[in-house]
Parts: structure tokens; sequence; C-alpha cells
């Protein structure tokens, strides 16, 4: 199947076009999504869990590993 405009201008155009779609969708006043379902609040709450889990990681991993004696042993077998 042929491009419809060019094999660049095509993939501009999907993006371009499912972005507006969703513009159009969450300014719609029939939906009318509450403030909590927006994108931006959305997102806002995905970083902050990842955020939470990425601090927990850090504050109950392992202690600090000493790479120069790792070293220092592997080089002495």
């Amino acid at each position: 199947m042929a491009p419809l405009l060019s094999r660049t201008l095509d993939p501009l155009l999907g993006i371009f076009t499912g972005v507006f779609a969703y513009y159009l969708y969450e300014n719609n006043p029939r939906i009318a999504l509450p403030e909590d379902q927006r994108l931006g609040a959305l997102v806002q709450w995905k970083l902050d869990r990842w955020r939470q889990e990425r601090e927990r990681k850090l504050t109950a991993g392992e202690p600090d590993v000493d790479l120069n004696a790792i070293r220092a042993a592997v080089e002495k077998e």
C-alpha cells in the first residue's frame, strides 16, 4: 500500500491526530472527566508512586559495597 502523503509525513500526521483526539476527549463537556482522572493527574500519581517505590528500594537496599575490597579479593585468587 502506498503512503498517503509521504513516508515521513504520514507518521507525523498520525501522531498529531492521536494527540488532538485525546485533547478533544479530555475537554469534551459531555464526558466531563473528573480532575483526578485527567492525564496530568494520572501521570503525577504514577511519578509519585515510582518515586516512593524507588525511595523504598534505596533505603531498604543492600549496604554499600566496597568495590576495592572485592577487586583485591578477585586479584588475590
